[in-house]
C-alpha cells in the first residue's frame, strides 16, 4: 500500500542528481545574496570612511564578481530546479497512467475519466513542483545560516534573534500550513469530481439533447462547479491567511532586528559599516522567510496530491495474473463450468474452437456479465471460465487480451483517421470495413474527438471493423449491428461469418439477422443456457425465446 510520503520520496529519490546540483547553486546564490550587504559595509568602514579611491575600486570589482555569480547560480539552479521538477512530474502521469491502463484493471472503479484526468495532470504538476520547493526551501535556509554567523560574528545579539526567531517562524509557517493541506486535498478532489461530470455531460451530449435533458444537466453541472468553487476558496482563504499571518510576523520580526542593530550602532557597539550591513541583512532575511512560507504551502499541496496520487496507485486490479500460460496456439475452444456472476447462475456452455456462435439473453444483465467473465474484467464469484482448457483466472490479463477480444456495444474511437483506429496498412483497412458494412467510409476519413464526425451508425461499424482487424483466435462481439438499418445488417452477419471462418466468434445479440448467421443460438435465461439449436428450430420450439428476440 503505498502512501503519500512514499510518492514524493520517489520524486524526490528520481531526481536526486539534477536537484542536488540544482540545490548546491542555489545555495551559492543565497549565500552570495547574503554577503552583499556584508561587502558593502565592509567598503564602507575601509574605503568610504578611510577615503581611499582603491581599496574602493577593489571592493567594486569584488562585488561585480560576487554579482557575476549570483547571476550564474540562479540561472542555472532554477533551470536544473524546473527540469527535475517537469520530468518527476511526467514519471508520475506515466505511473499513474500505467495504473489505469493495466490489464488487470480497477484503477477507474469508483472514479469518472475526468478524475483520473485531474490526478494524472494537475496532482502529478503539485508533486513535481514539491521538488522546486525542496530545492527553494535548502538555497533559503542557505541564505539564513550565512547572515546568521555574519551577524554572530557582528554581534552576539543580533546573530542570537536570528537564530532563535527563524526556526520559530518556520516551525509557526508549518502549523499554519496545516489547514491549508487539508483544504487543498478537498479542492483537489471537488476539481477533479467537476472535471469528471463536464467530461461526462459532454460525452452525452447528443443524448441529452435527445432527451431534452438539457436544463437538468446544465443545473446537475452548476451544483457540482458550485461545490468545487466553494473548497477552491476555502483552499484560497486558507493560503492568504498563512501568506498574511507569517508575512506580518516576518515584517516584525525584521523590524526588530533592524531596530537592535540601529541601538547598538548608536551606542557604538559596531561600527557604521556593520549597522549597514546589519540592516542590509534585515532586509535579505525577508526573502528567504518568504521563500520559506512559499514552500510549506506548496509541500501541503504536494502532500495533499501525493496521497490522491497514492490512492490511485495502491488500487488493487480488479484482476490478477496466474502462473499459467496459454498454448503457443490458441485453437479458441471456449468453457465455462458453473460460472455464477451477477445474474448468472451455475452457467454451464461449451463453445469448440471455430465455431461461429451466438448467444441470445433474455435478461441484458446476464449478457453484460457474461462478457464480463469472457473478457476477465471480473472473475466469476465461483465456477470457472476456459480457453483451450486453460482456467482464465490462471493466465495473465495481458496474455489472455492477445487471444480473446471482447468488442463491447459501446466502443470508444480516438482522434486521428479511421485507419489509425481500425490499424494495418489501407488494404486491409479497407477489407475490413467492407465486411463491417461500412465500405463507404475512406480509412483516410477523420473520426473527430471520440467519433463526432461520424453517425451512431457509422461509429458503431469503424468499432467492428477495428474487432475484424485484430484477428484474434476469439472475437466476442456485443450487439454489433443495433444502429444499422435491417438489411445492412443481414450482409453484415453473413461478411462476418466468412471473413472469421475457422476463428472461433462468439456474437451476443438478440438480433434476429446476427442469429440466423450462426452455427447455433445458446438462450441464456435464468442466468442458465434453457435451449441452445439453430436460430430458425429456436423460433419454432421456444416461446420465450421468440419473445425474447422478436419483441
Amino acid at each position: 500500500m503505498k502512501s503519500g510520503r512514499d510518492v514524493l520520496s520517489r520524486a524526490i529519490g528520481g531526481q536526486r542528481g539534477r536537484l542536488g546540483w540544482g540545490s548546491l547553486l542555489g545555495a551559492g546564490h543565497q549565500a552570495g545574496e547574503a554577503l552583499v550587504p556584508v561587502l558593502i559595509g565592509a567598503a564602507i568602514d575601509q574605503a568610504v570612511a578611510g577615503e581611499s579611491w582603491n581599496r574602493l575600486l577593489v571592493w567594486l570589482g569584488v562585488l561585480a564578481v560576487v554579482y557575476l555569480g549570483l547571476s550564474f547560480s540562479y540561472r542555472f539552479g532554477a533551470r536544473l530546479g524546473e527540469r527535475a521538477a517537469a520530468e518527476a512530474a511526467h514519471e508520475i502521469r506515466m505511473a499513474v497512467v500505467a495504473r489505469v491502463l493495466h490489464p488487470g484493471g480497477g484503477a477507474g472503479r469508483d472514479r469518472l475519466p475526468g478524475a483520473l484526468t485531474g490526478v494524472a495532470t494537475e496532482d502529478a504538476r503539485r508533486v513535481g513542483m514539491a521538488l522546486m520547493a525542496v530545492l527553494a526551501g535548502i538555497a533559503a535556509c542557505t541564505g539564513l545560516g550565512v547572515a546568521s554567523v555574519v551577524l554572530l560574528r557582528t554581534s552576539v545579539p543580533l546573530g542570537l534573534i536570528v537564530l532563535v526567531g527563524t526556526p520559530a517562524l518556520l516551525w509557526l509557517g508549518h502549523r499554519l500550513s496545516r489547514p491549508l493541506e487539508q483544504r487543498s486535498a478537498v479542492e483537489q478532489e471537488s476539481a477533479a469530481h467537476a472535471s469528471g461530470v463536464a467530461a461526462d455531460l459532454v460525452a452525452g451530449l447528443r443524448v441529452l439533447k435527445g432527451l431534452g435533458a438539457e436544463t437538468a444537466a446544465v443545473e446537475r453541472y452548476r451544483r457540482t462547479s458550485r461545490n468545487s468553487l466553494a473548497a477552491t476558496l476555502r483552499a484560497a482563504r486558507a493560503e492568504a491567511w498563512q501568506n498574511g499571518v507569517v508575512l506580518a510576523l516576518t515584517g516584525a520580526f525584521i523590524a526588530l532586528l533592524a531596530l537592535a542593530g540601529g541601538t547598538f550602532a548608536a551606542n557604538g557597539t559596531i561600527t557604521l559599516g556593520e549597522f549597514v550591513a546589519a540592516v542590509g541583512l534585515a532586509l535579505f532575511l525577508q526573502g528567504p522567510l518568504q521563500t520559506l512560507a512559499w514552500v510549506n504551502a506548496e509541500l501541503a499541496q504536494a502532500r495533499a496530491s501525493a496521497a490522491r496520487v497514492a490512492a490511485l496507485l495502491s488500487e488493487p486490479p480488479a484482476v490478477t495474473g496466474g502462473g499459467r500460460d496459454l498454448p503457443a496456439r490458441v485453437e479458441g475452444a471456449v468453457r465455462l463450468s458453473g460460472v455464477s456472476h451477477g445474474v448468472l447462475r451455475h452457467l454451464d456452455l461449451d463453445i469448440p474452437a471455430g465455431e461461429h456462435v451466438a448467444i441470445a439473453a433474455a435478461d441484458p444483465a446476464a449478457a453484460v456479465a457474461l462478457l464480463r467473465c469472457l473478457g476477465r474484467e471480473a472473475d466469476p464469484e465461483s465456477g470457472t471460465v476456459e480457453l483451450d482448457g486453460v482456467p482464465l483466472c490462471e493466465v495473465d490479463p495481458a496474455r489472455l487480451r492477445e487471444a480473446v477480444l471482447v468488442a463491447e456495444h459501446d466502443s470508444v474511437l480516438f482522434d486521428g483517421s479511421i485507419g489509425d483506429n481500425i490499424g494495418g496498412d489501407e488494404a486491409s483497412a479497407g477489407e475490413v470495413l467492407a465486411a463491417a458494412g461500412a465500405g463507404e467510409l475512406s480509412p483516410a476519413a477523420q473520426v473527430g474527438e471520440r467519433g463526432g464526425a461520424l453517425s451512431g451508425g457509422q461509429r458503431q461499424r469503424v468499432a467492428l471493423a477495428r474487432g475484424l482487424a485484430a484477428g484474434r483466435p476469439v472475437l466476442v462481439l456485443h450487439d454489433p449491428t443495433s444502429a444499422v438499418d435491417a438489411v445492412t445488417e443481414a450482409r453484415v452477419a453473413e461478411s462476418v461469418r466468412r471473413l472469421r471462418h475457422g476463428l472461433t466468434t462468439v456474437v451476443v445479440t438478440t438480433s434476429p439477422a446476427l442469429l440466423a448467421a450462426a452455427d447455433r443460438v445458446l438462450f441464456l435465461d435464468g442466468g442458465r443456457v434453457a435451449d441452445a439449436a439453430p436460430h430458425d428450430d429456436l423460433l419454432r420450439r421456444n416461446e420465450d425465446y421468440r419473445k425474447a428476440v422478436l419483441a
